[in-house]
């Protein structure tokens, strides 16, 4: 191979290469693991793998917890998931985010939907928004019926969706939220509630304790750039600034309740708690709640299920979805 082929116009590390033929190699993903379709040995938690199109590509993996002597003839709530990753690494697929949400099903007993959204730079944005939308249009059309997936249809309680997301994965419960208040789901389908946990949000002037100086060479900053170049607006344009200009009022936000949750140490906590105040002060109608750990960093509950933070999130999600 010739040396001009492997030259790397652009290069995010430790993250990613793009190289000057095209070729994209990913340096922090983590590997592709099947589904579990005769349950999880750990969690008892079946699922499965698939597609919710063909053109674009859209999949997802559903995850469906044991039956308990509490809730075997209950309905369960749904939760639409959006895996994290900057919108250019990781996956529906991932070894992080299963084991992640094997457990998370097993404890809050949730039926979810994880959506394998298209990544940049193959598919720059807007590509994930548009599959996001396409998957959670795709679960409420099972609202009457009209779907053919089993699972949702005789396990899903369509009075209860959620969404919910990590990192990237939250920005995208933030637009799908904005957007459900714009147009409608199929068969009349709202959003209950929606989670998001270390926020992906930034803006072209730094908030809080974030350096004053080289924000335009931070990551927030970088990977946008990356992913959305075409964008007006760049870092803000009001998907990643919600108060950016033009932005839609969050009063319209389509979704009863919301919980954001940050994390002391993460980069983007100040950002959190900067959404968290415009939500509440926005003359929304809903319910939004704040929730706090203060000595970890970004998405810490994904990487490290088994500590008790961890495990705090987790039950503080369940009461969420609970209540």
């Amino acid at each position: 191979m010739t040396s001009t082929t492997k030259e790397v116009p652009i290069e995010l590390l430790p993250f990613i290469r793009v190289y000057k033929n095209g070729s994209v190699e990913r340096l922090e993903d983590t590997p592709i693991v099947p589904p579990s379709p005769d349950q999880d040995p750990e969690t008892g938690v079946s699922s499965k793998d698939i597609t919710i199109s063909e053109n674009p590509s859209i999949s997802a993996r559903l995850y469906l917890p044991k039956p308990t002597a509490h809730n075997q003839n209950q309905k369960l709530p749904i939760l639409v998931y959006f895996h994290g990753g900057g919108f250019f690494l990781e996956s529906a697929f991932s070894s992080l985010y299963h084991r992640y949400l094997n457990n998370l099903v097993s404890q809050v007993h949730v039926l979810t939907i994880s959506v394998e959204y298209r990544l940049a730079p193959e598919h720059l944005l807007p590509a994930a928004y548009e599959d996001c939308w396409a998957a959670l249009q795709w679960v409420a059309s099972h609202s009457a019926g009209n779907g053919k997936e089993p699972w949702l249809i005789n396990n899903g309680d369509f009075g209860r969706i959620f969404i919910g997301g990590d990192s990237a994965g939250a920005n995208i419960v933030h637009n799908m939220a904005i957007r459900a208040g714009i147009e409608s789901l199929p068969c009349g389908a709202k959003i209950l509630g929606a989670y998001l946990a270390h926020s992906y949000f930034w803006s072209s002037k730094p908030i809080g304790a974030e350096p004053k100086e080289g924000h335009e060479k931070s990551l927030p900053y970088l990977f946008w750039n990356f992913v959305y170049p075409s964008v007006t607006g760049g870092v803000d344009n009001p998907m990643i600034n919600p108060e950016g200009p033009g932005a839609p009022s969050l009063a319209g936000l389509g979704c009863d309740r919301m919980l954001v949750c940050v994390a002391g140490k993460d980069l983007m906590k100040d950002r959190g708690v900067w959404y968290f105040d415009m939500v509440r002060k926005s003359g929304w109608k809903g319910e939004v709640e704040l929730f706090e750990v203060e000595e970890e960093d970004h998405i810490f509950h994904i990487r490290n299920i088994e500590t008790q933070n961890a495990k705090a999130m987790v039950n503080r999600l369940a009461s969420f979805v609970l209540e």
